[in-house]
């Protein structure tokens, strides 16, 4: 077995790599993933892959490595339904993170047998190689030792996978961009600097969307505390009321003899504000004047499913509810909504709503959704104090 130089991954000798095939370079934090995790190149042929994704697929990537994930060869041993061409044909063409659900690995076994395995597909496009893409894969349950559901846990973990992998990589060149833009300015006619200002502008801009993706990566725990949870609300609807809500019709309705929640305050606050963003953003898409509500009240009956650490279950009975009579979401994305990726915005990221469901998670709370045409209600169901 030989390196490759400067990919740091060993090459069978013995693998026909094909014409031009080049491993995938990739960074320290490639064997970390929490998720499993390959990468294949422009042709689909598989140019690297995690530990976990060899266990999970059942496959080494010493002997797929080259090989097309679709093609005669690896059809041997591993089948995926529905086929990845279409996902990946997306990815090419542009489409700069993808999602699907419901996707089935028949993974073949020594004695000529399969066992099949579901889970959530993530993908979009690859440092290295050129023109590559990165899947990680979200087991669900059923999936083998890997299972872990639907969980608003796992689809967390899956943007921490990609944001470890491509923010560092992402931020470096775009800091020497805007760098270099901005000294080009200087120098340029006013009547240029316009151009100068808006590739600073734009790369600005990307880096914010990397520290929104890499917010994933905070896995310390909320700072839980007795918090009047109409002061957090409050919070909100002044702030959206004065930006992106301006022109809303934002109705406070709240119960004033509601208990403490055991809540961090400010990642509550950012939950509650992406919630009311997402609802103005929809009724904006709607074209109308629009009502958002926001209601709370107490339902004592509420309970989490018992666990081990709490056999009679978690008791969560303070209730927020953030209402629109906007469009509703597509029927299309609304069991996938919580994951990330996945948005009904045309130039959506779908991030914040994943990163709800991580806060939401963290606090060991719920949070539900109902939504048909006129009517979308996000319900957060809190401990108290």
């Amino acid at each position: 077995m030989t390196a490759r130089p400067g990919t740091g991954m060993s090459v069978d000798p013995e693998v026909e790599l094909g014409p031009a095939f080049m491993p995938a370079t990739v960074g320290p934090n490639w064997s970390a993933l929490p998720l499993p995790a390959i990468i294949l190149d422009g042709r689909g042929r598989i140019a690297a892959m995690n530990d976990l994704a060899e266990s999970f697929l059942n496959i080494s990537c010493r002997s797929s490595l080259g090989h097309p994930i679709e093609g005669p060869e690896m059809l041997k041993r591993l089948r995926v339904v529905p086929p990845l061409a279409t996902i990946l044909d997306r990815v090419a063409e542009g489409h700069e993170a993808m999602n699907r659900a419901g996707v089935r690995f028949e993974i073949g076994d020594r004695s000529g047998g399969h066992s099949d395995r579901y889970a959530t597909l993530h993908a979009g496009p690859a440092p290295s190689p050129a023109g590559g893409t990165v899947i990680l894969i979200a087991p669900q349950e059923g999936g083998g030792r890997l299972g872990q559901g639907q969980a608003a846990r796992s689809a967390a973990r899956s943007a921490i996978g990609m944001a470890e992998m491509l923010a560092h990589e992402i931020k470096n060149p775009l800091a020497g961009i805007r760098g270099a833009a901005q000294l080009i300015g200087m120098n340029l006619r006013p009547e240029d600097q316009d151009l100068a200002e808006l590739i600073v502008a734009e790369s600005r801009r990307i880096v914010e969307l990397l520290d929104q993706v890499e917010r994933f990566g905070d896995t310390s725990a909320p700072r839980l505390a007795a918090v009047n949870i109409h002061d957090v609300l409050e919070r909100v609807r002044r702030s959206a009321a004065v930006g992106f809500g301006r022109g809303l019709k934002i109705v406070p309705d709240y119960d004033p003899s509601l208990p403490p929640a055991l809540i961090d305050a400010d990642q509550m606050v950012q939950v509650c504000l992406n919630l009311v963003k997402n609802a103005a953003e929809a009724i904006a898409r709607a074209h109308t004047g629009g009502t958002i509500r926001i209601h709370s009240f107490y339902d004592g009956a509420l309970r989490l499913a018992p666990t081990e650490a709490e056999p009679q279950g978690r008791h969560l009975p303070l209730q927020i509810q953030i209402e629109d009579d906007g469009p509703g979401i597509p029927d299309s994305i609304v069991a996938e909504v919580f994951e990330p990726f996945v948005s009904g915005r045309e130039n959506g990221t779908g991030l914040g709503l994943a990163l709800v469901s991580k806060i939401v998670a963290d606090h060991g709370a719920w949070i539900a959704l109902e939504s048909r045409p006129g009517r979308t209600v996000f319900r957060l169901s809190l401990p108290k104090a």
